[in-house]
């Protein structure tokens, strides 16, 4: 057995565990020190995580109480159907899509009621399904946090679902990449004018992670390559380079971003494996190297009992700011399965 599959094990057993003592509560953070979950009683926007954690449990030898678990998990995000946030593509995407691969009838149902809702929620004067009300602040922002998982639920919402997706996407890139530092979050003014929004931060630690998994999931060649050519982006996949979100002078590691990151990276790689042509085939080592290189070092550094720890909530308010973070697991662990082949890279 690897390194990649034991820390897979670690991980699944993990969250098994937790389920068993959730009571029906969705896990948030946990205290580094104790394993202490801070929980929440709908899921809040990392819902989806859980659900498809304990998916990809299931499907990797699980048996049918995990199935269960599973879809219980999932069945309970139908009222974030509802709910004024772009934040519906991280919870419904990623809470139904192990579910839909295993065949669960629920989990289909729900996806595509969920690609329905977010194109009724498009905002063609925006360009985009904004961000919202439905955790406070400004609803009408343009925020890289909205990008996965919601494009993948445009895009089976029909012709129209595609053209929004497009938009939603070339908006955000136009916006987010077209500045040196990257803001993760843009107003929107009257007259069609954008503003940097101050939260998320410029510097945040998920800007380039979100946008890049997004980019991965187009399969748009051009975008791609316009993305990994921004001097911070490109920085932050090259192959050898130290990993950026683990390295934050003034501030704490998240292992979370880095475990999006390499996500993003082995979707990358596999787009341009596949494209036709020597340079396709060759592009494709430098970027796997790279995510193979940060899953290792997660695993080796970070990952104790099953539990991927100092990862950063919200830094700016001090809030678990070295914790074992929900989406940490869930992409540490996606991230490991497409290292080993277990599953395909745009399996979720």
């Amino acid at each position: 057995m690897s390194w990649a599959e034991r820390a897979l094990g670690e991980l699944l057993e993990r969250a098994g565990a937790v389920e068993a003592r959730l009571e029906g509560r969705w896990p948030l953070y946990a205290d580094p020190a104790t394993g202490h979950w801070t929980t929440t009683a709908r899921g809040s926007w990392t819902g989806g995580f859980w659900a498809g954690l304990l998916w990809l449990r299931a499907i990797m030898g699980g048996g049918p109480a995990d199935r269960a678990a599973a879809a219980g998990r999932t069945a309970a995000l139908a009222p974030w159907l509802q709910a004024d946030t772009a934040t519906r593509g991280l919870i419904l995407w990623y809470g139904t899509a192990f579910g839909v691969m295993a065949g669960d009838a629920s989990a289909v149902a729900l996806r595509d009621h969920a690609a329905r809702t977010c194109l009724d929620a498009y905002d063609s004067e925006l360009g985009l399904v904004p961000w919202g009300g439905a955790f406070g602040g400004s609803r009408e922002l343009a925020r890289v946090d909205g990008l996965p998982g919601l494009l993948r639920l445009l895009r089976l919402a029909g012709p129209g679902g595609e053209a929004a997706a497009q938009s939603q996407l070339d908006r955000q890139l136009g916006l987010t990449a077209g500045e040196r530092e990257l803001p993760p979050a843009w107003r929107a003014l009257p007259g069609g004018a954008w503003e940097p929004y101050p939260d998320p931060p410029p510097g945040w630690s998920r800007t380039v992670g979100w946008l890049s998994l997004a980019v991965a999931d187009t399969g748009d060649g051009d975008r791609r390559r316009a993305l990994l050519a921004h001097p911070r982006v490109a920085a932050r996949f090259a192959a050898g380079s130290p990993a950026a979100p683990l390295v934050r002078p003034g501030g704490p590691p998240d292992t979370s971003a880095a475990a999006i990151e390499a996500l993003a990276a082995l979707k990358l790689a596999a787009w341009t494996g596949r494209e036709s042509g020597a340079a396709g085939r060759g592009g494709a080592a430098p970027l796997r190297d790279r995510a193979a290189g940060v899953l290792r070092e997660l695993v080796a550094e970070h990952l104790r009992g099953g539990r991927l720890l100092d990862g950063c909530y919200d830094a700016d308010h001090g809030v678990a700011t070295r914790h074992e973070l929900v989406w940490g697991d869930f992409f540490l662990a996606v991230g490991l399965a497409v290292l080993t082949s277990a599953i395909d890279p745009f399996a979720c």
